[in-house]
């Protein structure tokens, strides 16, 4: 079982994503979300519109939003449910999702990989803990070129 957003609570989240420049829209329980890849209760994507709902899990608004973040302004102006990008692209999403997790009261990177692990995300070092300890070079990288970590690898709060 995967974290949902309603044990975090959907405020922290929007809290955290707005300073990125996305807006969080919740959906009623039910309902479809718009622009959801994976189908409910995945996040979905539209524009600067993240959707979820209260039975959303943590790791897929953090990972939506960060596709999101990671996204120049010609590709968010046509965003809508398929964020594209390149496998490296992917990765430093990874990343960056994993930095932006113990920022939200009551989760962590301890939680949020475990979440990750749960729900199938696949690494070569056979989990997202080992992934990210061990080989994401690429995915620094890339978020360094982006301006979105700096040189320690550390989370800048700003879009570049």
């Amino acid at each position: 079982m995967v974290t949902p957003l309603s044990e975090i609570g959907i405020d922290a989240m929007r809290a955290l994503l707005a300073d990125y420049g996305l807006r969080i829209e919740q959906v009623e329980a039910g309902a479809p979300i718009p622009g959801s890849y994976w189908g409910e209760p995945e996040a979905g994507l539209v524009g600067n519109v993240l959707h979820v709902r209260a039975d959303t899990p943590v790791h897929s608004a953090l990972h939506e939003g960060c596709h999101f973040i990671c996204m120049d302004e010609a590709r968010r102006a046509g965003l809508h449910t398929d964020a594209g990008g390149t496998d490296t692209e992917e990765n430093a999403v990874c990343y960056l999702q994993a930095l932006l997790a113990p920022l939200l009261p009551g989760y962590s990177r301890a939680r949020l990989f475990a979440d990750m692990d749960a729900w199938g995300y696949h690494f070569i070092l056979g989990s997202a803990q080992a992934w990210f300890d061990g080989d994401a070079e690429d995915a620094q990288a890339w978020l360094r070129q982006a301006g979105l970590i700096d040189e320690h690898d550390n989370l800048r709060r700003h879009l570049s």
